[in-house]
Protein backbone atom coordinates (compact mmCIF):
# COMPACT_ATOMS: atom_id res chain seq x y z
CA UNK A 1 0.00 0.00 0.00
CA UNK A 2 1.01 3.62 -0.55
CA UNK A 3 0.31 6.80 1.41
CA UNK A 4 0.79 10.33 0.11
CA UNK A 5 2.01 13.08 2.44
CA UNK A 6 1.64 16.69 1.34
CA UNK A 7 3.45 19.64 2.92
CA UNK A 8 1.77 22.84 1.72
CA UNK A 9 4.51 25.36 2.43
CA UNK A 10 4.84 29.09 1.86
CA UNK A 11 6.97 28.94 -1.28
CA UNK A 12 6.31 25.39 -2.47
CA UNK A 13 4.37 22.20 -1.94
CA UNK A 14 6.38 19.06 -1.17
CA UNK A 15 4.79 15.68 -1.84
CA UNK A 16 6.09 12.40 -0.46
CA UNK A 17 5.16 8.82 -1.31
CA UNK A 18 5.39 6.36 1.58
CA UNK A 19 5.35 2.65 0.76
CA UNK A 20 6.06 -0.64 2.50
CA UNK A 21 9.80 -0.02 2.10
CA UNK A 22 9.74 3.53 3.40
CA UNK A 23 9.92 6.77 1.38
CA UNK A 24 9.58 5.90 -2.31
CA UNK A 25 9.50 9.28 -4.04
CA UNK A 26 9.51 13.04 -3.36
CA UNK A 27 8.26 15.82 -5.63
CA UNK A 28 8.38 19.58 -5.06
CA UNK A 29 6.38 22.23 -6.92
CA UNK A 30 6.83 25.98 -6.40
CA UNK A 31 4.34 28.85 -6.53
CA UNK A 32 4.47 32.60 -6.07
CA UNK A 33 4.00 34.78 -3.01
CA UNK A 34 2.54 38.25 -3.54
CA UNK A 35 3.54 41.31 -1.47
CA UNK A 36 1.03 43.97 -2.62
CA UNK A 37 1.90 46.39 0.21
CA UNK A 38 4.60 46.69 2.86
CA UNK A 39 3.99 44.02 5.47
CA UNK A 40 1.40 42.20 3.35
CA UNK A 41 1.88 38.59 2.23
CA UNK A 42 -0.70 36.82 0.07
CA UNK A 43 -1.14 33.76 -2.15
CA UNK A 44 -3.65 32.33 -4.57
CA UNK A 45 -5.31 29.15 -3.21
CA UNK A 46 -5.92 28.11 -6.80
CA UNK A 47 -2.12 27.98 -7.26
CA UNK A 48 -1.84 25.61 -4.30
CA UNK A 49 -4.45 23.30 -5.79
CA UNK A 50 -2.99 23.31 -9.30
CA UNK A 51 0.55 22.49 -8.16
CA UNK A 52 -0.65 19.90 -5.63
CA UNK A 53 -2.66 17.95 -8.22
CA UNK A 54 0.16 18.21 -10.75
CA UNK A 55 2.63 17.05 -8.12
CA UNK A 56 0.50 14.04 -7.14
CA UNK A 57 0.41 12.94 -10.76
CA UNK A 58 4.20 13.12 -11.03
CA UNK A 59 4.68 11.49 -7.62
CA UNK A 60 2.62 8.42 -8.56
CA UNK A 61 3.54 8.20 -12.23
CA UNK A 62 5.50 4.94 -11.91
CA UNK A 63 3.40 2.99 -9.40
CA UNK A 64 0.15 1.06 -9.44
CA UNK A 65 -2.17 3.94 -8.56
CA UNK A 66 -4.85 1.56 -7.29
CA UNK A 67 -2.55 0.78 -4.34
CA UNK A 68 -2.73 4.37 -3.04
CA UNK A 69 -4.71 4.02 0.17
CA UNK A 70 -4.58 7.41 1.89
CA UNK A 71 -3.59 11.08 1.65
CA UNK A 72 -2.59 13.35 4.51
CA UNK A 73 -1.75 17.05 4.43
CA UNK A 74 0.45 19.23 6.63
CA UNK A 75 0.37 22.91 5.91
CA UNK A 76 1.48 26.44 6.65
CA UNK A 77 -0.58 27.62 9.61
CA UNK A 78 -2.71 30.69 10.38
CA UNK A 79 -3.50 31.69 6.77
CA UNK A 80 -7.00 32.98 6.01
CA UNK A 81 -8.89 31.47 3.06
CA UNK A 82 -12.45 32.65 2.42
CA UNK A 83 -15.00 31.18 -0.01
CA UNK A 84 -18.36 32.62 -1.09
CA UNK A 85 -21.66 30.76 -1.47
CA UNK A 86 -20.52 29.44 -4.86
CA UNK A 87 -17.28 28.07 -3.38
CA UNK A 88 -15.24 30.69 -5.20
CA UNK A 89 -12.23 32.25 -3.49
CA UNK A 90 -13.23 35.75 -2.35
CA UNK A 91 -9.76 37.27 -2.16
CA UNK A 92 -6.15 36.03 -2.08
CA UNK A 93 -5.26 34.15 1.10
CA UNK A 94 -3.63 36.27 3.82
CA UNK A 95 -0.59 34.31 5.00
CA UNK A 96 0.98 33.54 8.37
CA UNK A 97 3.81 36.06 7.90
CA UNK A 98 1.50 38.96 6.98
CA UNK A 99 1.81 41.78 9.54
CA UNK A 100 -1.05 44.11 8.56
CA UNK A 101 -3.08 43.16 11.67
CA UNK A 102 -1.10 44.95 14.41
CA UNK A 103 -4.09 47.16 15.28
CA UNK A 104 -6.40 44.15 15.64
CA UNK A 105 -3.76 42.21 17.58
CA UNK A 106 -3.28 45.09 20.01
CA UNK A 107 -7.04 45.31 20.50
CA UNK A 108 -7.27 41.63 21.34
CA UNK A 109 -4.31 41.65 23.75
CA UNK A 110 -4.96 45.01 25.41
CA UNK A 111 -8.74 45.50 25.28
CA UNK A 112 -10.07 41.96 25.41
CA UNK A 113 -6.98 41.20 27.49
CA UNK A 114 -4.30 38.53 27.40
CA UNK A 115 -5.64 36.68 30.44
CA UNK A 116 -9.12 36.48 28.93
CA UNK A 117 -7.69 35.27 25.62
CA UNK A 118 -5.73 32.52 27.38
CA UNK A 119 -8.88 31.53 29.28
CA UNK A 120 -10.79 31.30 26.01
CA UNK A 121 -8.18 29.85 23.65
CA UNK A 122 -5.04 28.93 25.59
CA UNK A 123 -3.05 31.62 23.74
CA UNK A 124 -2.53 35.36 23.42
CA UNK A 125 -2.91 37.14 20.08
CA UNK A 126 -0.15 37.35 17.48
CA UNK A 127 -0.29 39.36 14.27
CA UNK A 128 0.09 36.16 12.27
CA UNK A 129 -2.92 34.37 13.79
CA UNK A 130 -6.17 33.97 11.85
CA UNK A 131 -8.62 35.78 14.14
CA UNK A 132 -6.90 39.20 13.73
CA UNK A 133 -6.96 38.64 9.96
CA UNK A 134 -10.74 38.04 10.05
CA UNK A 135 -11.17 41.24 12.06
CA UNK A 136 -9.01 43.13 9.53
CA UNK A 137 -11.20 41.97 6.64
CA UNK A 138 -14.33 42.87 8.65
CA UNK A 139 -13.07 46.41 9.29
CA UNK A 140 -11.25 47.11 6.00
CA UNK A 141 -13.06 45.03 3.37
CA UNK A 142 -16.68 44.88 4.61
CA UNK A 143 -17.99 43.83 1.20
CA UNK A 144 -15.70 40.78 1.16
CA UNK A 145 -16.55 40.04 4.80
CA UNK A 146 -20.24 40.02 3.94
CA UNK A 147 -19.67 37.43 1.18
CA UNK A 148 -18.06 34.84 3.46
CA UNK A 149 -19.71 31.43 3.35
CA UNK A 150 -16.72 29.32 4.41
CA UNK A 151 -13.55 30.12 6.33
CA UNK A 152 -10.62 27.72 6.24
CA UNK A 153 -6.88 27.35 6.63
CA UNK A 154 -4.54 26.77 3.65
CA UNK A 155 -4.32 22.97 3.84
CA UNK A 156 -8.07 22.76 4.46
CA UNK A 157 -8.72 24.33 1.07
CA UNK A 158 -6.87 21.43 -0.55
CA UNK A 159 -8.80 18.90 1.55
CA UNK A 160 -12.05 20.64 0.57
CA UNK A 161 -11.26 20.50 -3.14
CA UNK A 162 -10.17 16.84 -2.88
CA UNK A 163 -13.16 15.61 -0.87
CA UNK A 164 -15.89 18.26 -0.84
CA UNK A 165 -15.68 18.30 2.97
CA UNK A 166 -15.41 21.60 4.86
CA UNK A 167 -13.19 20.55 7.75
CA UNK A 168 -10.02 21.22 9.70
CA UNK A 169 -7.98 19.51 12.40
CA UNK A 170 -7.47 20.67 15.96
CA UNK A 171 -3.70 21.20 15.68
CA UNK A 172 -4.04 23.69 12.82
CA UNK A 173 -7.19 25.24 14.30
CA UNK A 174 -5.24 25.93 17.52
CA UNK A 175 -3.37 28.69 15.70
CA UNK A 176 -6.51 30.54 14.63
CA UNK A 177 -7.22 32.03 18.09
CA UNK A 178 -10.79 30.80 17.64
CA UNK A 179 -10.41 27.35 19.20
CA UNK A 180 -10.83 26.53 22.88
CA UNK A 181 -7.68 24.41 22.87
CA UNK A 182 -8.44 22.73 26.20
CA UNK A 183 -11.87 21.44 25.15
CA UNK A 184 -11.00 21.11 21.44
CA UNK A 185 -14.06 23.05 20.28
CA UNK A 186 -14.77 26.48 18.82
CA UNK A 187 -14.97 29.32 21.35
CA UNK A 188 -18.38 31.00 21.19
CA UNK A 189 -17.02 34.20 22.72
CA UNK A 190 -14.19 34.44 20.17
CA UNK A 191 -16.71 34.03 17.37
CA UNK A 192 -18.67 36.99 18.77
CA UNK A 193 -15.49 39.07 19.09
CA UNK A 194 -14.54 38.46 15.46
CA UNK A 195 -18.11 38.70 14.13
CA UNK A 196 -18.43 35.30 12.48
CA UNK A 197 -20.76 32.33 12.89
CA UNK A 198 -19.82 28.75 13.70
CA UNK A 199 -21.60 27.66 10.49
CA UNK A 200 -18.88 29.49 8.55
CA UNK A 201 -16.12 27.51 10.26
CA UNK A 202 -14.94 24.00 9.34
CA UNK A 203 -16.00 20.85 11.18
CA UNK A 204 -13.30 19.82 13.67
CA UNK A 205 -11.42 16.51 13.49
CA UNK A 206 -8.36 14.95 15.06
CA UNK A 207 -5.44 15.10 12.63
CA UNK A 208 -5.44 11.37 11.84
CA UNK A 209 -9.18 11.00 11.36
CA UNK A 210 -10.48 10.26 7.86
CA UNK A 211 -12.75 13.09 6.77
CA UNK A 212 -13.83 11.46 3.51
CA UNK A 213 -12.68 9.99 0.23
CA UNK A 214 -11.56 11.62 -2.97
CA UNK A 215 -14.46 12.87 -5.04
CA UNK A 216 -15.28 10.69 -8.03
CA UNK A 217 -14.09 13.44 -10.39
CA UNK A 218 -10.72 13.88 -8.62
CA UNK A 219 -10.11 10.15 -8.29
CA UNK A 220 -10.72 9.75 -12.01
CA UNK A 221 -8.38 12.66 -12.85
CA UNK A 222 -5.60 11.14 -10.74
CA UNK A 223 -6.23 7.56 -11.82
CA UNK A 224 -6.92 6.42 -8.25
CA UNK A 225 -9.49 4.09 -6.74
CA UNK A 226 -11.10 4.81 -3.39
CA UNK A 227 -8.61 6.86 -1.36
CA UNK A 228 -9.08 8.03 2.23
CA UNK A 229 -8.16 11.63 3.05
CA UNK A 230 -7.12 12.42 6.62
CA UNK A 231 -7.77 15.80 8.23
CA UNK A 232 -4.01 16.48 8.37
CA UNK A 233 -2.19 18.88 10.67
CA UNK A 234 -0.38 22.17 10.98
CA UNK A 235 3.13 21.89 9.58
CA UNK A 236 4.92 21.80 12.94
CA UNK A 237 2.59 19.19 14.40
CA UNK A 238 2.93 17.09 11.24
CA UNK A 239 6.72 17.39 11.40
CA UNK A 240 6.63 16.30 15.04
CA UNK A 241 4.81 13.11 14.02
CA UNK A 242 7.49 12.61 11.36
CA UNK A 243 10.28 12.82 13.95
CA UNK A 244 8.48 10.64 16.49
CA UNK A 245 7.90 13.53 18.91
CA UNK A 246 4.72 12.13 20.40
CA UNK A 247 5.18 11.13 24.06
CA UNK A 248 4.92 13.47 27.06
CA UNK A 249 8.18 15.44 27.32
CA UNK A 250 9.38 14.57 23.81
CA UNK A 251 11.06 17.60 22.27
CA UNK A 252 11.92 18.51 18.69
CA UNK A 253 13.94 21.54 17.64
CA UNK A 254 13.61 22.77 14.07
CA UNK A 255 16.73 24.67 13.05
CA UNK A 256 15.57 26.15 9.78
CA UNK A 257 15.22 29.71 8.49
CA UNK A 258 13.17 30.27 11.62
CA UNK A 259 13.52 28.21 14.78
CA UNK A 260 10.89 26.12 16.52
CA UNK A 261 10.84 24.31 19.85
CA UNK A 262 8.06 21.72 19.90
CA UNK A 263 7.35 19.83 23.13
CA UNK A 264 4.69 17.13 23.35
CA UNK A 265 2.64 16.99 26.55
CA UNK A 266 -0.08 14.63 27.69
CA UNK A 267 -2.19 17.21 29.49
CA UNK A 268 -3.30 20.80 28.96
CA UNK A 269 -1.77 23.60 31.04
CA UNK A 270 -2.23 27.26 30.15
CA UNK A 271 0.72 29.68 30.08
CA UNK A 272 -0.28 33.09 31.43
CA UNK A 273 3.23 34.57 31.59
CA UNK A 274 4.99 34.15 28.23
CA UNK A 275 4.52 34.03 24.47
CA UNK A 276 4.63 30.24 24.28
CA UNK A 277 1.95 28.66 22.11
CA UNK A 278 -0.33 26.08 23.70
CA UNK A 279 -1.79 23.93 20.92
CA UNK A 280 -3.46 20.59 20.31
CA UNK A 281 -1.05 17.94 19.05
CA UNK A 282 -1.70 15.80 15.98
CA UNK A 283 -1.64 12.65 18.14
CA UNK A 284 -4.73 13.56 20.16
CA UNK A 285 -2.87 15.19 23.08
CA UNK A 286 -1.31 18.68 23.41
CA UNK A 287 1.96 20.46 22.78
CA UNK A 288 3.84 23.63 23.62
CA UNK A 289 5.50 25.47 20.80
CA UNK A 290 7.94 28.36 20.76
CA UNK A 291 8.59 30.07 17.44
CA UNK A 292 11.71 32.16 16.83
CA UNK A 293 11.52 34.31 13.71
CA UNK A 294 15.23 34.03 12.89
CA UNK A 295 17.50 31.02 13.40
CA UNK A 296 19.52 29.65 10.48
CA UNK A 297 18.68 32.88 8.66
CA UNK A 298 20.93 34.72 11.17
CA UNK A 299 23.87 32.55 10.19
CA UNK A 300 23.11 32.94 6.50
CA UNK A 301 22.86 36.74 6.86
CA UNK A 302 26.16 36.97 8.74
CA UNK A 303 28.20 34.71 6.47
CA UNK A 304 26.75 35.51 3.06
CA UNK A 305 25.58 39.10 3.33
CA UNK A 306 28.10 40.54 5.79
CA UNK A 307 31.26 38.45 5.44
CA UNK A 308 30.51 37.55 1.84
CA UNK A 309 31.22 33.81 1.85
CA UNK A 310 29.25 30.66 1.22
CA UNK A 311 32.00 28.50 2.76
CA UNK A 312 30.40 27.77 6.11
CA UNK A 313 33.19 25.37 7.11
CA UNK A 314 35.99 27.91 6.71
CA UNK A 315 34.15 30.46 8.83
CA UNK A 316 34.79 28.41 11.98
CA UNK A 317 37.88 26.42 10.95
CA UNK A 318 40.43 25.87 13.75
CA UNK A 319 38.42 28.04 16.16
CA UNK A 320 39.06 27.47 19.87
CA UNK A 321 35.48 26.96 21.00
CA UNK A 322 36.52 26.80 24.65
CA UNK A 323 37.79 30.37 24.83
CA UNK A 324 35.40 33.09 25.95
CA UNK A 325 35.04 35.45 23.01
CA UNK A 326 33.25 37.99 25.22
CA UNK A 327 30.43 38.39 22.70
CA UNK A 328 26.67 38.01 22.97
CA UNK A 329 24.52 38.07 19.84
CA UNK A 330 20.77 38.77 20.04
CA UNK A 331 19.14 36.95 17.09
CA UNK A 332 16.15 39.27 16.72
CA UNK A 333 16.76 40.19 13.09
CA UNK A 334 13.04 40.43 12.24
CA UNK A 335 11.71 41.12 15.72
CA UNK A 336 10.85 38.14 17.88
CA UNK A 337 7.83 35.96 18.46
CA UNK A 338 8.68 33.59 21.32
CA UNK A 339 9.07 34.41 24.09
CA UNK A 340 8.97 38.21 23.68
CA UNK A 341 6.15 38.80 21.12
CA UNK A 342 7.97 41.96 20.05
CA UNK A 343 7.87 43.05 16.40
CA UNK A 344 10.06 46.12 17.03
CA UNK A 345 13.15 44.64 18.72
CA UNK A 346 16.17 44.01 16.48
CA UNK A 347 19.41 42.03 16.65
CA UNK A 348 22.71 43.22 18.08
CA UNK A 349 26.24 42.24 19.11
CA UNK A 350 27.21 43.06 22.69
CA UNK A 351 30.80 42.98 23.95
CA UNK A 352 32.76 44.01 20.85
CA UNK A 353 36.38 44.93 21.57
CA UNK A 354 39.61 45.67 19.74
CA UNK A 355 40.60 42.02 20.07
CA UNK A 356 37.34 40.75 18.54
CA UNK A 357 37.90 38.66 15.42
CA UNK A 358 35.64 37.72 12.53
CA UNK A 359 35.54 34.12 13.76
CA UNK A 360 34.56 35.34 17.24
CA UNK A 361 31.56 37.06 15.71
CA UNK A 362 30.71 34.08 13.51
CA UNK A 363 30.63 31.76 16.52
CA UNK A 364 28.71 34.33 18.59
CA UNK A 365 25.89 34.17 16.03
CA UNK A 366 25.61 30.40 16.54
CA UNK A 367 25.70 30.83 20.31
CA UNK A 368 23.04 33.56 20.28
CA UNK A 369 20.53 31.33 18.50
CA UNK A 370 21.34 28.52 20.95
CA UNK A 371 20.74 30.85 23.92
CA UNK A 372 17.36 31.90 22.47
CA UNK A 373 16.40 28.23 22.10
CA UNK A 374 17.37 27.62 25.72
CA UNK A 375 15.30 30.58 26.94
CA UNK A 376 12.18 29.07 25.36
CA UNK A 377 12.97 25.57 26.62
CA UNK A 378 13.58 26.90 30.15
CA UNK A 379 10.12 28.50 30.13
CA UNK A 380 8.51 25.22 29.09
CA UNK A 381 10.47 23.38 31.78
CA UNK A 382 9.07 25.76 34.41
CA UNK A 383 5.61 24.67 33.30
CA UNK A 384 6.34 21.18 34.57
CA UNK A 385 7.71 19.43 31.47
CA UNK A 386 10.93 17.47 32.04
CA UNK A 387 12.99 17.73 28.84
CA UNK A 388 15.91 15.29 29.03
CA UNK A 389 16.84 15.21 25.34
CA UNK A 390 15.64 16.57 22.02
CA UNK A 391 15.49 15.63 18.41
CA UNK A 392 16.70 18.28 16.01
CA UNK A 393 16.03 18.74 12.30
CA UNK A 394 16.32 21.37 9.60
CA UNK A 395 19.06 22.78 7.40
CA UNK A 396 21.08 24.04 10.36
CA UNK A 397 21.84 20.46 11.42
CA UNK A 398 24.47 20.28 8.66
CA UNK A 399 26.66 22.51 10.83
CA UNK A 400 28.31 20.10 13.30
CA UNK A 401 29.83 22.90 15.40
CA UNK A 402 26.39 24.43 15.84
CA UNK A 403 24.97 21.09 17.04
CA UNK A 404 27.78 20.84 19.61
CA UNK A 405 27.07 24.38 20.81
CA UNK A 406 23.32 23.80 21.11
CA UNK A 407 23.74 20.50 22.94
CA UNK A 408 26.12 22.18 25.41
CA UNK A 409 23.99 25.31 25.89
CA UNK A 410 20.92 23.16 26.57
CA UNK A 411 23.03 20.53 28.37
CA UNK A 412 21.02 17.70 26.82
CA UNK A 413 21.62 15.12 24.10
CA UNK A 414 20.47 15.97 20.59
CA UNK A 415 19.22 13.24 18.25
CA UNK A 416 19.38 13.85 14.49
CA UNK A 417 16.73 11.78 12.67
CA UNK A 418 17.75 9.93 9.53
CA UNK A 419 14.66 11.21 7.72
CA UNK A 420 14.60 15.01 7.45
CA UNK A 421 11.47 15.35 5.33
CA UNK A 422 9.45 16.89 8.15
CA UNK A 423 5.81 17.73 7.55
CA UNK A 424 5.37 15.73 4.34
CA UNK A 425 6.57 12.54 6.06
CA UNK A 426 4.42 13.26 9.11
CA UNK A 427 1.40 13.88 6.90
CA UNK A 428 1.91 10.50 5.21
CA UNK A 429 2.09 8.88 8.66
CA UNK A 430 -1.21 10.55 9.61
CA UNK A 431 -2.76 9.20 6.44
CA UNK A 432 -1.52 5.73 7.38
CA UNK A 433 -2.90 6.01 10.91
CA UNK A 434 -6.31 6.99 9.57
CA UNK A 435 -6.45 3.99 7.26
CA UNK A 436 -4.36 1.25 8.90
CA UNK A 437 -3.04 1.27 12.46
CA UNK A 438 -0.67 -1.55 11.51
CA UNK A 439 0.85 0.44 8.63
CA UNK A 440 1.20 3.48 10.90
CA UNK A 441 2.92 1.52 13.67
CA UNK A 442 5.36 -0.07 11.23
CA UNK A 443 6.29 3.32 9.75
CA UNK A 444 6.73 4.87 13.20
CA UNK A 445 8.90 1.95 14.31
CA UNK A 446 11.08 2.53 11.24
CA UNK A 447 12.03 6.09 12.29
CA UNK A 448 15.80 5.97 12.72
CA UNK A 449 18.26 8.26 14.53
CA UNK A 450 21.31 9.02 12.37
CA UNK A 451 23.47 10.73 14.98
CA UNK A 452 23.50 11.61 18.68
CA UNK A 453 25.26 14.81 19.82
CA UNK A 454 26.27 14.84 23.48
CA UNK A 455 26.85 18.03 25.50
CA UNK A 456 30.42 19.00 26.37
CA UNK A 457 30.72 19.60 30.14
CA UNK A 458 33.40 22.29 29.75
CA UNK A 459 31.29 24.17 27.23
CA UNK A 460 28.13 23.73 29.30
CA UNK A 461 29.81 25.41 32.28
CA UNK A 462 31.10 28.27 30.14
CA UNK A 463 27.72 28.80 28.48
CA UNK A 464 25.81 28.95 31.76
CA UNK A 465 27.53 32.24 32.56
CA UNK A 466 27.04 33.69 29.09
CA UNK A 467 23.39 32.66 29.07
CA UNK A 468 22.72 34.64 32.27
CA UNK A 469 23.97 37.77 30.48
CA UNK A 470 21.97 36.93 27.33
CA UNK A 471 18.72 36.84 29.33
CA UNK A 472 19.46 40.28 30.84
CA UNK A 473 20.15 41.97 27.50
CA UNK A 474 16.65 41.92 25.95
CA UNK A 475 14.91 43.87 28.74
CA UNK A 476 17.87 46.28 28.91
CA UNK A 477 17.79 46.99 25.17
CA UNK A 478 13.99 47.16 25.11
CA UNK A 479 14.01 49.63 27.96
CA UNK A 480 16.54 51.82 26.17
CA UNK A 481 14.71 51.98 22.84
CA UNK A 482 11.30 52.46 24.48
CA UNK A 483 12.30 55.69 26.26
Amino acid sequence: MYYIGIDLGTSSVKLLLLGDEGVQNIVTREYAVSYPKAGWSEQSPEDWLRETLSGIKELTRDIDKKLVKGIGIGGQMHGLVMLDENDDVIRPAILWNDTRTQKETDHLNNVIGKKRLVDLTGNIAFAGFTAPKIMWVRDNEPENFGRISKIMLPKDYIVYKLTGKHCTDVSDASGMLLLDVHSRRWSEEMLKITGIKESQLPKLYESYEVVGQLTEETAKELGFGEVNVAAGAGDNAAAAIGTGTVKNGDCNISLGTSGTVFVACANYKADYENAIHNFCHANGAYHYMACMLSAASCNKWWLEDIIGTDDYTEAYADYDIYKDNGLIFLPYMMGERSPHNDSEIRGMFYGLGMSTTRKDMSVAVLEGVAFALRQNIDIIKKMGIDIKKSRICGGGTKNKLWLKIIASVLNIELEVPENQEGASFGAALLAAKGSSEADYKKAMDDIKIKEVIKPDSRLAEKYNGKYELFVKLYPAVKGAISK
